[in-house]
């Protein structure tokens, strides 16, 4: 959604929007030279005439340096969509095409063509909701290219502009904090490891799955209010002060499996419209991830215990 676009970038969109003809999204990437645009228009990179790659980005998670310069962190994992939860085969198989197209940009040492674009709805919703669309597209004059490719890390850096340049760490791991790619090592999570112990306790993962949430819901601009005790952890509001969802955060990681939840938590999700539980799997990990339950789906939630 435009509001999750830092103004910037914004700006400049608005600009390539009005200087060029309209088109449809579709037809931008068909005159790129993508001739079987049409019979491909959910994927989110292309090979076109000469070998030229193209690649979309979503403008929500460019981000935009201090000395001005836009990059973009790439996720490689190809199995979790960025707001939580497994992708299905075929999302599965759009995310390898994608990466396998930019891989081979970096390899090559050569630049790609993107197509910069906002959606109609909430970015994280992009894989999980039926209604999500391309709210614009417009085709970069500047070209991109893939300035460090970091398995290890499950990212990869994205550039916009003449190579030679990357982020500096603070500015990636901001970037993490508000982007698609999950955050590095919590040092919460791993206090029992830095003091000598094996594994963390629960109380450490909880921790850990909490301060992951407040900086998955900040990083896009929402107010994460503690409300621990009412029947749930957080009040996610917007900027306008709109209640947004009630949420109930448990964590799980290697030596704490599972979770349950206390009588007011259960009896608040019967009577509390807003009420949600979101459930971060390897709380405190570099490969953290999260998906957010309705009050009839709880059963389904991994590592939920009822008893």
């Amino acid at each position: 959604m435009d509001k999750e676009v830092d103004p910037r970038v914004l700006t400049v969109i608005d600009e390539m929007r009005l200087s060029g003809p309209r088109l449809t999204p579709v037809e931008i990437v068909a005159k790129m030279g993508v001739f079987d645009a049409r019979d491909k228009p959910f994927e989110h990179a292309w090979l076109a005439t000469g070998d030229n790659i193209i690649a979309t980005i979503w403008a929500e998670w460019v981000n935009v340096a201090a000395n001005g310069r836009w990059f973009y962190l790439e996720s490689l994992d190809v199995h979790h969509r960025a707001g939580g939860g497994e992708r299905n085969a075929q999302q599965i198989q759009r995310a390898k095409d994608r990466l396998a197209l930019l891989k081979r940009s970096y390899d090559s040492g050569s630049g790609f063509r993107a197509v910069v674009q906002t959606n109609r709805i909430a970015i994280l919703e992009v894989e999980s909701n039926k209604d999500a669309k391309v709210s614009t597209r417009v085709r970069d004059d500047d070209e991109w290219h893939v300035a460090s490719w970091e398995p290890e890390h499950k990212l990869a850096v994205l550039v916009r502009g003449p190579q030679g340049w990357t982020p500096t760490d603070a500015e990636v791991q901001a970037a993490r904090a508000r982007g698609n790619v999950p955050q590095p090592i919590s040092t919460t999570a791993n206090a029992a490891a830095a003091g000598g112990g094996d594994k963390a306790s629960p109380e450490q993962v909880q921790a850990a799955a909490l301060e992951y949430v407040v900086k998955h819901f900040t990083g896009y601009g929402y107010k994460a209010e503690n409300m621990t005790g009412k029947g749930f952890d957080l009040e996610v509001s917007n900027a306008k002060g709109q209640t947004l969802l009630r949420v109930v955060v448990k964590g799980t990681a290697p030596g704490v499996p599972s979770f349950k939840l206390s009588k007011e938590e259960s009896d608040c999700s019967v009577r509390e419209a807003l009420w949600r539980l979101l459930v971060v799997t390897d709380a405190g990990s570099g490969v953290a991830q999260h998906k957010i339950y309705k009050p009839t789906e709880i059963s389904s939630a991994p590592g939920f215990d009822p008893a």
